[in-house]
């Protein structure tokens, strides 16, 4: 039976997330010599090898990918176990990872991880932006326990919370002739260039399942992976935009125009069905006390 210690377990993983040897080391804060002598070591006992090093950087071997779920699992149980262990001595500590969308309108993040960090200082805390899609695998994948999405339907495996139910508005450059009118719609939208942010995204999928229900075919000129370029792009006449009515209100240099025939946007929260960390429930209850 093959013996496989935890810290090969762990550099394992931080070796598939980074994509290399020497960032897996300094994030786990050892050297590239000790970390490669393990991973050795931990393909030894397996009998397979899970890494190939080539010119192209490190890649994941079929085994490798067969090993590395059991093995975010594995790790996922021992920091829930280690967090239950000391909120038994009646403070929360651990590790949380929160993923987010852009734009997050729903709830003010920051103001919530502020309050979060005072009532709980023993916990260390990484907030990431990530695609919709790139968020969801992780949450699955328990390399992060608290997602903010934009979309609707969840896959097995997760559960989560609805937030909010966005109205989506237009932003268009200032003196664009839709500026000076109070609504607009999808087919209008269509004859101008427009602004998105990328595939994988939950706002670019809804913004083309809500043109593609009107029937409209629009052209995708500019993608922009920030709201700030996004607004920055349509501002210099490049295209027009569609975005969450809230972030659009929080917009100086552009114009925004009221949408109609776009179904509103759902924001949740989202984590594993499986369980949370002490760490993650901390949080859960505090996003319950402030979002209504």
């Amino acid at each position: 039976m093959a013996f496989v210690e935890l810290r090969q377990i762990t550099y394992a993983v931080a070796v598939a997330e980074t994509g290399s040897f020497t960032r897996a080391a300094h994030r786990c804060f050892v050297v590239q010599s000790a970390l490669s002598h393990q991973i050795a070591r931990l393909e030894e006992e397996l009998g397979a090898r899970l890494f190939e090093r080539g010119s192209r950087g490190v890649q994941v071997t079929a085994a490798g990918e067969a090993f590395l779920g059991p093995a975010r699992d594995a790790l996922a149980a021992i920091e829930r176990a280690r967090g239950e262990v000391a909120a038994e001595g009646s403070q929360v500590r651990g590790r949380l990872s929160i993923g987010t969308i852009t734009p997050l309108v729903a709830v003010d993040l920051p103001e919530l991880l502020a309050v979060y960090r005072e009532r709980y200082p023993a916990v260390q805390v990484t907030l990431r932006a990530r695609l919709v899609r790139d968020l969801l695998h992780e949450v699955r994948e328990h390399a992060c326990d608290i997602a903010f999405v934009d979309t609707a339907s969840l896959s097995r495996g997760l559960t989560g919370r609805v937030l909010a139910h966005e109205d989506l508005a237009a932003i268009v450059p200032r003196g664009h002739p839709l500026a000076g009118e109070a609504r607009t719609t999808p087919s209008r939208l269509a004859e101008e260039d427009m602004v998105d942010m990328p595939p994988g995204s939950g706002i670019r999928k809804h913004n083309d399942a809500a043109f593609e229900a009107a029937g409209a075919t629009r052209t995708v000129a500019f993608e922009a992976d920030t709201i700030a370029l996004l607004e920055q792009l349509v501002a210099r006449g490049l295209g027009v935009g569609l975005v969450p009515a809230g972030a659009a209100r929080g917009m100086s240099t552009v114009a925004s125009v009221a949408m109609t025939g776009v179904p509103r946007r759902t924001v949740q929260a989202v984590w594993s069905a499986s369980g949370s960390s002490p760490a993650a429930r901390a949080f859960l209850q505090l996003l319950h006390e402030r979002v209504a």
